[in-house]
């Protein structure tokens, strides 16, 4: 809400935010920061926010990254793992380690465009200086 309410991008356009874990419980409240949004006569988000504000897949289950594909916009989606993270153990539904994330995004039904984007190329975005060294080894 504070981003919503508040114009610190307009005042720092180069800083951004990574929220962790899927952006917590972002994704469910989607439609009523965007209500919010309207209501208080501030920009849509997709100008106002989200050209600042990035979210990671570690999130143990494809229900999860599911939705957060599903409500926020594939360029503010970064890969992340924690993998030997806080949940070590295997899912006993699944036979898979709960914090293998990127079977979670593999299985998104998107483009290899937008698969490629959430695994490297958002990030080379987000962080221009580690893209600018991986150019620099010749990746």
């Amino acid at each position: 809400m504070q981003f919503i309410q508040g114009n610190l991008f307009k005042d720092f356009p180069d800083l951004r935010f990574i929220i962790p874990h899927g952006g917590g419980a972002v994704p469910y409240h989607w439609g009523r920061y965007r209500g919010l949004a309207d209501m208080l006569k501030q920009p849509d988000l997709s100008g106002h926010v989200m050209n600042n504000v990035y979210f990671d897949t570690c999130v143990y289950h494809q229900p999860g990254v599911t939705l957060l594909a599903d409500v926020i916009d594939n360029k503010n989606i970064l890969f992340g793992s924690e993998m030997v993270g806080a949940v070590r153990g295997i899912d006993p539904q699944t036979g898979q380690y709960f914090d293998d994330t990127k079977r979670y995004v593999d299985a998104l039904d998107i483009s290899d465009a937008e698969r490629h984007a959430i695994f490297e190329g958002n990030a080379r975005r987000v962080y221009p200086r580690l893209d600018a060294q991986l150019k620099g080894w010749g990746l």
